[in-house]
């Protein structure tokens, strides 16, 4: 009875949950997966009894919550599609090949850290969650990252002065 319910549902408001969000994100792959989580969440509420008004008005306010979501989503984690990446290539990518190469050679917590921060523009307390460890200890190890890469880049023992030979921090127990 609910596969019944679920497939009408589909077949009669679906295409307006689609028209809705396409309109809202400008993007078919986006609208289509807000119009299939939609359609998810009728299927665990399901409730046959509602009248056809109230579920289209239901499926709409839901379909535009969820667009509301991914919009929050994109300005958090902003992503370019691969044909502008390719298109971007200048001088400015062998200095950030060199950076990230140097990142690669960071201790695992403080390379993960890093690129968490940096490339995916998480908060300092979103990593901790992540990590399982407290915020400060994130904001350490990026401010010990940022001394050890300064000492890299450099080419001077700077860095290597701070650390020992595996890159834990003698003072620090590694963190």
């Amino acid at each position: 009875m609910q596969d019944a319910f679920l497939h009408t549902a589909m077949e009669r408001y679906g295409p307006a949950v689609y028209r809705l969000a396409l309109c809202r994100l400008q993007n078919r792959a986006d609208a289509e997966d807000v119009c299939q989580e939609v359609f998810l969440r009728l299927l665990r509420r399901g409730d046959p009894a509602w009248e056809a008004e109230h579920l289209k008005a239901w499926l709409l306010r839901t379909a535009l919550q969820r667009c509301a979501d991914v919009k929050r989503r994109w300005l958090r984690h902003p992503v370019l599609p691969l044909e502008e990446i390719a298109g971007q290539a200048s001088e400015e990518d062998a200095e950030a090949g060199a950076l990230w190469e140097a990142v690669a050679a960071l201790p695992a917590p403080m390379r993960m850290t890093v690129h968490l921060y940096y490339a995916e523009g998480y908060r300092t307390e979103e990593i901790a969650a992540m990590m399982g460890c407290p915020a400060a200890t994130v904001r350490t190890r990026l401010r010990r990252a940022r001394e050890k890469l300064k000492g890299l880049l450099e080419g001077d023992a700077y860095g290597e002065s701070l650390w020992e030979a595996d890159g834990t921090c003698p003072d620090a127990g590694g963190t």
